[in-house]
């Protein structure tokens, strides 16, 4: 069964057709690449996934549960961003983890990634249960669990580090760190690397593939064409707003049937020196 089912997605901002028709699924423990160029939708799909934007048609639908249906929207004539508490839950599902970071600045890499689990438990506290939150054991098992996930990225020595004391990499870790510590059914990576100094990616890179092995099921969109050959299961190539062709790292990278796809992968092994990117 699959944990992801996208149907039909469409998204549109004012003339510009964005999304044209996205249909894809995704299994537990699966790593789906999704490659393309500028402009080609594939951050807008990101973001529909996550409900930072919201798609004008189309099903969104994790673990037999939909999400988000558009013509069910339509209908009852309202948008999901209009109920905080169902989009929180609804979120919940996955975790983005953003190119430039988006770290608080002024909090130390533990409050980074307490602060949402934090906020969403005292969410259901009393006024009182809440201002006692600090001292409780739920609040002692959110920071265990942080520094455990801290741990997982290689950075439990800095958890008391701030942002600027880190390197871009660590950085990302961390960002990374934080989207796991709330335990989504997916995670989302969009251009983990792009931010990044070239001999800084590759700390990046060995995360990800490390939750690979440990079945994390995951959606990346890259520009390390051999890094989503090695690590993904799917890959799809994104032009124009539609699913141009997708299959497997073999299928894709070494068999292309598109001439938009062989005309992309030609031009990143030109920008490369003549190797795979």
């Amino acid at each position: 069964m699959a944990i992801l089912e996208v149907r039909g997605i469409k998204k549109s901002f004012g003339d510009t057709n964005v999304l044209k028709g996205i249909d894809f699924s995704l299994e537990k423990g699966e790593v789906l690449a999704i490659i393309g160029s500028s402009g080609s939708g594939k951050t807008t799909l990101l973001r529909c996934l996550n409900f930072l934007e919201f798609a004008d048609e189309g099903t969104i639908a994790v673990n037999d549960e939909v999400l988000y249906d558009g013509a069910a929207e339509k209908v009852a004539k309202k948008k999901l961003k209009h109920n905080d508490g169902m989009l929180r839950k609804k979120r919940l599902h996955f975790g983005l983890v953003f190119q430039n970071f988006n770290l608080f600045p002024h909090k130390s890499v533990i409050d980074n990634l307490m602060l949402a689990p934090v906020l969403q438990a005292k969410s259901e506290l009393s006024f009182i249960e809440r201002w006692r939150f600090e001292k409780s054991r739920a609040y002692a098992a959110i920071r265990e669990k942080a520094l455990a996930t801290l741990s997982r990225v290689g950075l439990a020595e800095k958890k008391n580090n701030y942002p600027c004391e880190l390197s871009g990499g660590q950085q990302q870790r961390v960002a990374i760190a934080r989207a796991l510590v709330m335990n989504p059914d997916i995670l989302c990576f969009d251009e983990p690397t792009s931010a990044l100094d070239p001999e800084l990616t590759g700390e990046v890179l060995k995360v990800i593939r490390e939750l690979k092995d440990t079945d994390t099921t995951m959606i990346v969109v890259t520009h390390e064409m051999e890094f989503a050959s090695d690590v993904a299961d799917k890959v799809i190539y994104m032009a124009d707003g539609v699913i141009e062709e997708a299959g497997t790292p073999e299928e894709v990278f070494r068999h292309p049937k598109s001439e938009k796809t062989k005309a992309f992968l030609s031009s990143r092994k030109t920008a490369a020196g003549g190797k795979d990117e």
